[in-house]
């Protein structure tokens, strides 16, 4: 007899638990889609979790960690946010089975574009005219009158990659230029609205074609007084030719709109150093944007040499701008270690995925962690464990001393199941992510 083709979609829409288990046992859900299906089915506003693997402290020999220790748990969900966490009860017929899989805060991309994208459509590979980002701005001018036209689709499957890679949250950058104005952005709005119930997202006003080289400035004061949280930037010297200019009026949109500030920041000769240097001074004179101020990029700190790194890092956690790196490697590697021996706050994301500027954007950030561990040498257990944090959003299951500080009741039911063992194995192995609960819903 022929196999019935059925959509995960269309299965969990149907749920109930007679169907979940008839279609298991014929083969047509994995264990993961049975999880959901059988999550759908109990679910609504609320729903039991057992079996949930959750770490509970580290075991050393002779003063190092060497292992991780694990518990199965139950886990209560209700109305968006954890309500319990009890004794495991393996028998609890009212409860959705976890299968022992391992449960880690949910994942956060603090820099992607989800505004312009290929994804969703016909494959495209980067495209690369001559004359650098200034040659870029101009390729952009053509081709996004054409990609606005299917922009809230393509963001919305974009934002499904990034759920099936187990992230809830995203900061997004989008374009706010001339050639788009504000389309763009509504654009992403549609998008997001559609998807609201279940993935989170704040949004950077970014003005990819310059502040004054394309003379985005009427547009981004619109942008500025509309749902986004920050105002963004690109190269002040290299594109607009003017580093105080730039900067100045940056800093004023967001202190008179009550935005925090994110600013790509690529050049990594003087004029990057300098940029630094200046976004720094105005911190500084503004405390309001100290720890709502952040430089995306900023390869400049990985060309200069340690001494100077050190300086940096040091200024940079004492005014509360935390960098966004894309864990570049190769001939240039950031100095992150010493980031975050000064307390500077560090996120990752996934920037570009498959679209005219960069192809290689998987949608992991579990991935973006495994990097990082790799570039550092952070191969031990309790490192591997601590750089996990960059894919969470600096959230992790236990603290310095192994002691238990998430989840707690109350938290956010924002979580991932994971294949693995503990943190230390899911980022060295970038094990597969089995499920993603956002805002307490079974969304992936």
């Amino acid at each position: 007899m022929k196999k019935t083709e059925i959509s995960r979609k269309d299965f969990i829409r149907m749920s109930g638990l007679g169907l979940a288990g008839a279609a298991f046992a014929s083969g047509l859900l994995s264990g993961a889609e049975a999880f959901a299906a059988e999550a759908g089915s109990k679910g609504g506003k609320g729903c039991l979790l057992k079996n949930v693997r959750l770490e509970t402290g580290f075991v050393y020999e002779e003063g190092e960690v060497v292992h991780t220790k694990t518990e199965l748990f139950c886990v209560e969900i209700k109305d968006g946010n954890i309500s319990r966490i009890s004794a495991n009860k393996p028998n609890a017929a009212n409860a959705v089975d976890a299968k022992g899989w391992l449960m880690l805060p949910a994942f956060r991309d603090m820099h992607i574009h989800l505004d312009k994208t290929f994804y969703g459509g016909p494959w495209q590979a980067a495209r690369r005219g001559p004359g650098g980002v200034k040659g870029m701005i101009a390729l952009e001018q053509k081709i996004l009158p054409e990609m606005l036209k299917t922009s809230t689709y393509r963001a919305e499957k974009l934002i499904e990659l990034l759920q099936s890679k187990g992230t809830s949250f995203a900061r997004s950058h989008v374009n706010i230029e001339p050639t788009s104005k504000l389309q763009s952005l509504n654009n992403l709005f549609k998008a997001l609205e559609n998807r609201k119930s279940t993935f989170g997202a704040e949004l950077v006003a970014f003005p990819q074609h310059g502040v004054f080289y394309t003379d985005s400035v009427p547009w981004l004061k619109e942008a500025a007084k509309m749902d986004i949280g920050f105002i963004g930037g690109v190269d002040p010297y290299s594109i607009d030719g003017a580093i105080e200019k730039t900067i100045d009026f940056t800093v004023q949109l967001a202190l008179d709109n009550k935005k925090g500030i994110d600013i790509h920041l690529h050049e990594s000769e003087e004029s990057g150093l300098k940029t630094v240097e200046y976004l720094i001074k105005k911190v500084m004179e503004n405390p309001a944007l100290q720890h709502k101020t952040f430089l995306s990029h900023c390869f400049v700190l990985g060309r200069i040499d340690k001494v100077k790194q050190e300086q940096m890092a040091e200024q940079l956690g004492a005014a509360g701008i935390g960098i966004v790196s894309t864990i570049p490697f190769g001939s240039l590697v950031m100095p992150i270690p010493t980031l975050y021996k000064h307390n500077v706050t560090v996120m990752t994301g996934n920037d570009s995925i498959v679209d005219h500027w960069s192809t290689f954007g998987s949608g992991s950030v579990l991935e973006k962690a495994n990097l990082m561990a790799q570039l550092y040498g952070y191969s031990t257990e309790f490192l591997l464990s601590r750089s996990l944090k960059l894919a969470t959003g600096n959230v992790l299951p236990l603290d310095e001393k192994g002691v238990q500080q998430w989840p707690k009741a109350g938290d956010a039911a924002d979580m991932v199941l994971i294949d693995a063992s503990c943190s230390a194995e899911a980022v060295s192995r970038v094990s597969p992510v089995r499920s993603l609960i956002s805002k307490g819903q079974i969304v992936y």
